[in-house]
Formats: structure tokens, C-alpha cells, sequence
């Protein structure tokens, strides 16, 4: 994670946990959860910020847990949600989660914040904590041209799809699309991605 990014989380992370909670629900990635995920698998959050998809996802019938670098944004998250699972862990290297461990995983629009030489261990990684046969659901906010920072000091990195994907040769895709987000109104690209494994699974 750049660190002026996540300096600028733990330093607001009050006000940018006001902001995403005034935001219209994310239908969209709800609907694309729903459509996708195996219901009733164990599912992990990765960014979870203040831990708004992790509530829904647990109130939905996809047993979660939310993990973030930010220990500002994780205090927000467990004041607000006090019964649920958070735990602090940073990409790339997500140190503490084991491989294969989880049915689903979430990274919605987390990456952009990593340098793009770190996009590719990220990737790989988040596929590998992924269960033989589960999904993942991978989304980043689109910048185009030239790396940015915004007002609050956040790092935008501006790379290709193509990174990404080529870091999923093996992956079933079940979704590669650039949308608007209904909840931030920003530019993302999202993929969804079933991991080899040794049977089918629905």
C-alpha cells in the first residue's frame, strides 16, 4: 500500500467512513455478488475500509470477515459493526491469511492504491488465498494516462486490465467489464474469476 494513501486513511478515517456510508448502496456489486459468489462459503473482504459490504455480506448469506491496512478505518469498522470479524492485513503480501482459505474473495477498488511493480504480487496473491473452485472479485478505480493523487493525498495508480489479467491465465472469468460504480459514480473496472480446482462447484 502507498503509504501517503494509507497515512491519509488512519488520519480521516472518520470522515471518509461518513462519506462511504452517505453513499447510495452499491447495487451493483451486490447484484454481481449475488449472481457469482457460493452462497453460504466463507468470504473475506480485502479493504474492507469501515466495513460496510462486510454487514451486508454477512446479513446476505456470505459469512465474512473484513481486513484492512488502515487500523483508523478498522476502528471505524468495529465501532460500527461490533459483532462482526475484522483483522488488519496489507496487500501484497496479506501476511496472517493462509492459502486456500476462503470460498469467496472481495477486493473492491483497492489496488489502484499500490505501485504498479506491487499490482501483480496483489493479484496473485489474492488468488491464492482463494479455495480450489471459489471466486474472486476483483475491482479498481480506472485512471487514465498517468498515475494522480487526489485532494487527500491518495495515490491513483493508471496501469491496463492486461496487468491483471495476465496474472489469471488459469481462472474461469466469468466477468471483465469497465462500469460506472453506482455507489461512488467513478470509472471501475471489475473482474470475477472462478480458481481451478478439482471439481465443480455451484
Amino acid at each position: 500500500m502507498d503509504r501517503q494513501t494509507l497515512a491519509s486513511y488512519d488520519h480521516d478515517a472518520a470522515t471518509f467512513a461518513k462519506d462511504w456510508h452517505a453513499q447510495p448502496a452499491p447495487i451493483d456489486l451486490q447484484e454481481t455478488v449475488e449472481r457469482f459468489f457460493i452462497r453460504g462459503g466463507c468470504t473475506a473482504d480485502i479493504g474492507c475500509g469501515s466495513g460496510r459490504e462486510v454487514a451486508w455480506l454477512n446479513a446476505n448469506g456470505f459469512p465474512a470477515v473484513g481486513f484492512d491496512a488502515s487500523d483508523g478505518l478498522l476502528a471505524e469498522a468495529r465501532a460500527r459493526y461490533p459483532d462482526l470479524n475484522f483483522a488488519h492485513a496489507e496487500l501484497p503480501k496479506l501476511q496472517g491469511i493462509a492459502a486456500d482459505a476462503y470460498d469467496n474473495v472481495l477486493c473492491e477498488t483497492v489496488i489502484m492504491h499500490l505501485g504498479c511493480a506491487q499490482i501483480g504480487p496483489a493479484v496473485r496473491r489474492l488468488l491464492d488465498i482463494v479455495k480450489p473452485s471459489g471466486v474472486l472479485y476483483l475491482s479498481w478505480r480506472v485512471t487514465d494516462k498517468c498515475d494522480i493523487r487526489d485532494g487527500d493525498g491518495r495515490f491513483y495508480a493508471a496501469f491496463d486490465a492486461a496487468l491483471v489479467r495476465t496474472e489469471l491465465p488459469d481462472g474461469t472469468p466469468f466477468l471483465d467489464e469497465e462500469v460506472v460504480s453506482a455507489s461512488s459514480g467513478k470509472k471501475i473496472h471489475r473482474l470475477v474469476v472462478k480458481k481451478p480446482g478439482l471439481q465443480n462447484r455451484d
